[in-house]
């Protein structure tokens, strides 16, 4: 190994059972929490009409663009060779994590104490888009923590999982703020 490459030559393969099973089990969860959504949108759809009447779409579409260019971020660094380049584009993809936090907490803000009313959609919204937070949050912590230790095998396990995470969004985005 040199001092600008990593262990390239390494496949993927001793992790790639626990990425699945992660990815499913996320995949899983997140369609349990949407599927919920969708049900109780039928049930009471004068309280859903009313939660997504408060709600502005300006700043989830800026998170949107932010997720998919830290997801692209993520992407370059597993096809990276060179290990400098690999850890910034890693710290890259995090720090669209963490600027997605930072704009959904004020997101919250905004929506202040709408996000505390008892009916079927505030209960469910701030369940889902909380639970992807936090996600999001953690996952900008890990990359940022594989960054220090870019293996073939870390970046491949996270990197698929940040993608899970955006894909989730690109779900739950239409799902919850425009349809």
């Amino acid at each position: 190994m040199t001092s600008t490459t990593s262990d390239d030559l390494a496949e993927p393969g001793t992790g790639d059972l626990l990425v699945w099973i992660l990815a499913w089990s996320e995949l899983a969860a997140f369609g349990a929490l949407l599927a919920a959504f969708v049900i109780a949108s039928w049930i009471s759809p004068e309280d859903f009409l009313a939660g997504r009447a408060r709600l502005d779409t300006t700043i989830p579409m800026a998170n949107t663009v932010v997720l998919l260019a830290s997801g692209w971020f993520a992407a370059m660094a597993a096809r990276q060779t060179k290990l400098l380049e690999r850890r910034l584009l890693l710290l890259a993809a995090a720090a669209g994590g963490f600027l997605f936090t930072a704009l959904k907490v004020h997101e919250y803000g905004r929506e202040g104490a709408s996000l505390l009313s008892n009916d079927a959609f505030s209960t469910l919204y701030v369940l889902i888009t909380g639970f992807h937070l936090a996600h999001v949050l953690f996952g900008s912590c890990v990359l940022a923590l594989i960054a220090r230790f870019p293996s073939r095998e870390n970046v491949h396990l996270m990197t698929t999982l940040w993608h899970v995470i955006d894909i989730v969004w690109l779900v739950m985005f239409p799902l919850v703020y425009l349809l």
